[in-house]
């Protein structure tokens, strides 16, 4: 409540004695207002201890009614108060509306007391003080402006300081081999989910060309609730399953919003399950260069209980190179073209489930240029189609060949 300085001697002189008589009165106003406040709401008396809360009052009312007669190069103690006040009712969780909604009480309850002192005192001078009126009221509303700011900046900073803490809590458990339990119980809390229940992890890949539409991240669709990390080649989607809702909706969901490729884990049943999670995506996102390079109809999003037997091969990037140089071997030794054309023709029938002629569909050629290819690769390898280790030793090793350098 302080202001600039009045604009006439005589002004100065009402606004001076006021404030004087005034000072004498602070306790006596801020019992005032306080029962003003607590009748409003009862959040005051539950966000402020009541001791704190009356000498905070009593203090931003002296420095107001002290700066409303000083001269503009008089230090700005009211503000400066109030800017230290609003900082602390952030801390304490007050609502801006009710911490405002003070400082209009005790700018009304000023000069309603700054007008009975006049009165009482120097009923001649009313009309002077009158006129100051706009001055005085300036100045409150600088207070509250002051106080307004301190506030939302405090509440800024908190909510950074909170959504760091709460990513850090998140790193944790997705990097933690096996949390402890206080941890598990923090990252509950902060991310206001419960410790156990059904969640998944979800790896989809940076892609940073390709004229692909962006992918947007959400934080909640269709009963699930998505908690984003950024890894340097990928970004860690964790959600939060509901009661009704599977891997085949997530997955379906993040298909219709063209997010990845990606890998996702199966459910797990805690918080504390999530470093497991974050490991099986990034096998089945590993997975996913194994896929047949000329299906356009693939999906992006894959799932690892889907590709067990391929992410035995990831997961073993050793025993992958060695299970390729033995089963085709001697198909490495011919020309890239026509090694490539056999494992496009292998892909093409395992993809058409051993039909020749579907086969053939995919490949724009006759299913018995198929089977000539077919028994070319089996001639090759020394390994038939047509026995399940032979045909199984021969998947593996493609889904091996397609894998990246390590």
């Amino acid at each position: 409540m302080s202001g600039r300085r009045a604009r006439t001697d005589r002004e100065w002189s009402v606004l001076a004695s006021a404030s004087e008589v005034l000072i004498e009165k602070t306790g006596h106003l801020t019992d005032l207002l306080i029962g003003k406040l607590r009748s409003h709401s009862p959040q005051y008396d539950i966000a402020v201890p009541a001791d704190e809360h009356w000498e905070q009052i009593n203090e931003a009312l002296k420095y107001g009614i002290e700066g409303i007669a000083a001269p503009r190069s008089a230090p700005r103690r009211d503000l400066e108060y109030a800017e230290q006040l609003g900082r602390r009712r952030a801390e304490q969780g007050l609502s801006l509306d009710l911490l405002l909604h003070a400082y209009r009480k005790a700018g009304y309850l000023v000069w309603e007391e700054l007008l009975e002192t006049v009165r009482e005192t120097d009923p001649e001078s009313l009309p002077v003080l009158v006129h100051t009126a706009a001055q005085v009221w300036a100045a409150m509303d600088r207070q509250a402006a002051t106080v307004a700011d301190a506030y939302r900046s405090t509440e800024e900073d908190m909510h950074r300081r909170t959504d760091e803490r709460v990513q850090a809590l998140l790193d944790a458990l997705l990097e933690g081999q096996a949390p402890a339990a206080a941890l598990i119980a923090q990252a509950a809390a902060g991310l206001d989910l419960p410790e156990q229940g059904r969640y998944a992890v979800v790896a989809l890949r940076v892609e940073r060309s390709g004229g692909r539409e962006q992918f947007h991240r959400m934080t909640a669709a269709a009963g699930m609730r998505f908690f984003w990390r950024m890894r340097t080649e990928y970004e860690v989607a964790v959600v939060a399953l509901g009661p009704d809702t599977g891997l085949a909706e997530l997955a379906a969901e993040l298909e219709r919003r063209r997010a990845g490729p990606g890998g996702m884990s199966p459910v797990v049943a805690g918080l504390g399950e999530l470093g497991l999670a974050l490991r099986l995506a990034e096998t089945a996102l590993r997975t996913w260069a194994c896929s047949s390079p000329d299906l356009a109809d693939a999906p992006r999003i894959v799932r690892l209980d889907e590709r067990l037997p391929t992410a035995l091969v990831v997961g073993q990037p050793e025993l992958a190179a060695r299970l390729v140089a033995e089963v085709f071997g001697p198909l490495l030794e011919l020309d890239p073209g026509d090694r490539a054309v056999l494992l496009e023709t292998l892909d093409a029938w395992l993809v058409a489930e051993g039909s020749a002629g579907r086969a053939a569909t995919r490949l724009y050629c006759h299913r018995n240029t198929v089977f000539n290819r077919l028994r070319r690769l089996e001639q090759l390898t020394s390994r038939s189609l047509s026995r399940p280790r032979d045909l199984t030793e021969m998947t593996l090793a493609l889904d091996a060949f397609r894998l990246p350098p390590a």
